[in-house]
């Protein structure tokens, strides 16, 4: 006679939850509320069991010492026989001949199923780590999925006898909130984030609270976190704690923008103050060359005059050749000092000083030019070796070809030799 065999004495049950949505549910006859009558603790012999896929049955036998549990996975659709129960045929054995019931409560635990618990965090201080003398008040709120998944941790975390889901969640809530509590008042210290930005760090936030949140409850309560959505992050922005930080973060953060904008703008005005100076030197210095230029037009047309009808007078053609190089070299180079005076910072050194001459010319004193006029004047004949030059520093005039400094522009234009006869 086997152990499970159907005998007189009751109709036998068919035992399966039909449950919409759950996440722990204690079998009983239909109808019948939880712990309402002996039967849904004496399974009957003979009676089929019906799991689920994502479900498992949890056999829980009562004993003195401890329960003992005998676990069926889905799917699972077959009359109870004791090769599917080793724990329970090691209690009964045959000693009850099936002649009666067996004492065991059955679990129905949905591993398919998730569970969404609303949390909500009440307001609590949150402190810049700069200014510590400023509680800002703030409160949290969202959503935590979860899930069982390894059942024989979670029933070694919980009793399922008299399991209550709402209790349950209850206190997957309130550790949710203690989690969160701490996440956010460390975050400004930890991560860096400012008190007065916190509200706009939501994805950020979420990200740490989940991390933290993950590894606790399934330590804690045996089920896995799926998801941790913070819905908002509020701050109180009618407190004191509130408008004092403010008061020493964002409105001294907009007044240093504010000075900073404005020393800007007083930089780019002096910058324009100084390029209408320059213009201005170069505009002073363009008329006393351009005076120059004439002075030395009238000086050549008196010495014509003095030499005749039709004479020529050298001085006066030289100046005014070496005139019209100097006066656009002379404004080229202011035009460009003025450009490098007011691009170039105040910390850039000086530029080099120009080495220039004086040329006697006829008596008259020309010039003073620098060293690429006096170059093009010896390639085009007008300063020879025996031109009297003078700068400042010669105790006198002197022959060009004498001068140490003026000797190398004539050796580059030495006339080349002539042909071997």
């Amino acid at each position: 006679m086997g152990l499970f065999d159907k005998k007189e004495g009751g109709l036998m049950d068919v035992i399966r939850c039909d449950e919409p949505t759950y996440l722990i549910w204690k079998w009983r006859p239909a109808e019948q509320e939880a712990n309402s009558t002996k039967k849904e603790n004496a399974i009957r012999y003979g009676s089929s069991l019906r799991v689920k896929d994502g479900e498992v049955a949890v056999f829980v036998y009562p004993q003195k010492d401890e329960a003992m549990q005998d676990f069926i996975e889905g799917p699972f659709d077959e009359t109870i026989k004791s090769a599917n129960f080793p724990v329970l045929a090691s209690i009964v054995g045959t000693a009850f001949g099936g002649a009666s019931p067996f004492q065991a409560e059955i679990y129905f635990m949905n591993l398919a199923g998730i569970v969404q618990v609303k949390f909500g965090v009440p307001y609590f201080d949150v402190f810049d780590p700069r200014f510590l003398d400023f509680g800002v008040p703030v409160s949290v709120r969202g959503t935590i999925t979860f899930k069982l998944v390894d059942y024989k941790a979670f029933i070694k975390l919980h009793r399922l006898i008299n399991f209550d889901l709402e209790a349950f969640k209850k206190q997957i809530k309130d550790a949710v909130n203690r989690y969160v509590k701490t996440v956010v008042t460390n975050a400004p210290k930890d991560n860096g984030i400012p008190v007065m930005q916190i509200e706009t760090k939501i994805e950020e936030i979420n990200e740490l609270i989940q991390g933290k949140i993950k590894p606790r409850l399934q330590e804690e309560f045996g089920v896995i976190t799926s998801s941790v959505d913070i819905g908002a992050i509020e701050t109180d922005r009618d407190s004191e704690g509130w408008k004092q930080l403010k008061a020493v973060t964002v409105d001294l953060s907009t007044t240093n923008m504010q000075e900073m904008q404005r020393i800007n703008l007083k930089g780019a005005e002096l910058q324009v103050e100084g390029t209408n100076l320059a213009a201005h030197q170069l505009n002073q210095q363009t008329k006393v060359a351009m005076a120059g230029a004439a002075a030395l037009g009238q000086m050549g047309q008196s010495g014509a005059m003095n030499m005749g009808q039709g004479g020529m007078n050298p001085a006066g053609m030289m100046a005014g050749m070496v005139m019209g190089g100097a006066v656009g070299g002379q404004i080229a180079g202011m035009m460009n000092n003025a450009m490098q005076g007011v691009q170039q910072p105040s910390t850039t050194p000086p530029p080099l000083p120009v080495v220039q001459y004086n040329i006697a010319v006829n008596g008259q004193t020309t010039g003073p030019f620098d060293m690429n006029i006096l170059t093009q004047m010896v390639q085009s004949g007008q300063l020879t070796p025996q031109s009297q030059v003078w700068k400042q520093g010669m105790a006198g005039w002197a022959a060009a070809g004498t001068v140490q400094e003026l000797s190398g522009l004539f050796v580059q234009n030495a006339p080349p030799p002539p042909p071997v006869s």
